[in-house]
């Protein structure tokens, strides 16, 4: 059995996830407010030329947090001059939904390639490392209002990215903020963790679950409320128990969700993102959504900053796409 003590030490610094938390706010506030004024947040990073040496990095990379919409366009290219504008005063508008890369294709022959374009404008999205095409052509606003919201309310479901990170250099446009006095959660929140780390898993997650019920957007309350939930799923298995059964049944999904529970409480995060992301290969319908879920939950008890989280969410979208 496992101890009624055990605490998330090792795998999750609590202190790592206020600082998540914070950040996540400041993203939130910022595209807040690019929404309201309609300047970008963090100035050309919504919009922004690719090429092909930092494709990798502009492109691939920053799709694990954010979906990517690619514009294939050239100077000579006469609708090109429609819709590039069209694009780039939406991406102010979603302010971080999602960010545009435009990518001259006079200039970068080997993407268009790879691609597979067959005509210009073309737009593409990448998410999670993973190209999706989306239309061809100049097409009307609404078209296109309407598969961007498609691609990013499956981002979200699908992978649990939800948005761009703010970057440094938008903190510095805007003005500096004053000193905020403790927040009215602090003290639950300190309590909840203390709890956490005492192994008060009850009393933890009533915590949390108080502060989710004036602010259900709390970053800090629901990581936490993640990792208390994850330990109660945890601490009446049998480990030896467990692992047998998922070896011996690679089909039966709960078993798969329950070992990669105990993998990740044990620290073996990369173990128990691979052993979900093989279990929503191999299955479909309910059984595919359970595990698929189980990962997402799992995501929020390391958080989304983590690399082991961003490289699953490519490895969970080439099993889905």
């Amino acid at each position: 059995m496992q101890p009624r003590n055990m605490s998330m030490s090792g795998v999750v610094d609590l202190a790592a996830v206020k600082a998540a938390g914070e950040a996540k706010q400041k993203a939130e506030q910022a595209r807040a407010e690019a929404a309201r004024t309609g300047a970008p947040a963090g100035g050309a990073r919504l919009v922004f030329d690719v090429d092909e040496a930092g494709f990798q990095q502009d492109v691939l990379q920053r799709s694990t947090e954010v979906p990517v919409v690619i514009d294939f366009w050239a100077e000579w290219c006469e609708p090109c001059k429609q819709l590039g504008p069209l694009l780039e005063r939406l991406a102010t508008e979603y302010a971080g939904k999602f960010v545009l890369a435009k990518i001259d294709v006079d200039a970068n022959q080997m993407l268009f390639q790879q691609f597979g374009v067959q005509g210009i404008p073309a737009v593409f999205a990448v998410v999670a490392g993973q190209p999706i095409p989306l239309f061809q052509g100049a097409a009307p606003e609404a078209q296109i209002r309407q598969v961007l919201d498609q691609l990013v309310q499956a981002a979200e479901q699908q992978f649990g990215i939800v948005g761009a990170p703010v970057d440094a250099s938008a903190e510095e446009e805007q003005p500096a903020e004053q000193p905020k006095p403790a927040g009215p959660y602090d003290a639950l929140l300190e309590a909840a963790g203390t709890a956490l780390d005492a192994g008060d898993l009850g009393g933890a997650i009533q915590a949390y679950k108080n502060v989710l019920s004036d602010d259900p957007a709390n970053p800090e309350a629901k990581l936490g409320l993640a990792q208390a939930e994850l330990l109660r799923r945890v601490q009446d298995l049998d480990p030896q128990a467990v692992r047998k059964e998922a070896a011996d049944a690679p089909a039966d999904v709960a078993a798969q969700i329950r070992a990669a529970d105990l993998d990740l409480v044990g620290g073996h995060v990369e173990d128990a993102f691979g052993r979900l992301v093989d279990t929503v290969r191999r299955t479909a319908g309910e059984d595919r959504e359970a595990a698929r879920v189980r990962l997402l939950e799992l995501f929020e008890v390391i958080g989304a900053e983590d690399p082991r989280v961003a490289a699953a969410r490519t490895a969970l979208a080439r099993v889905l796409f």
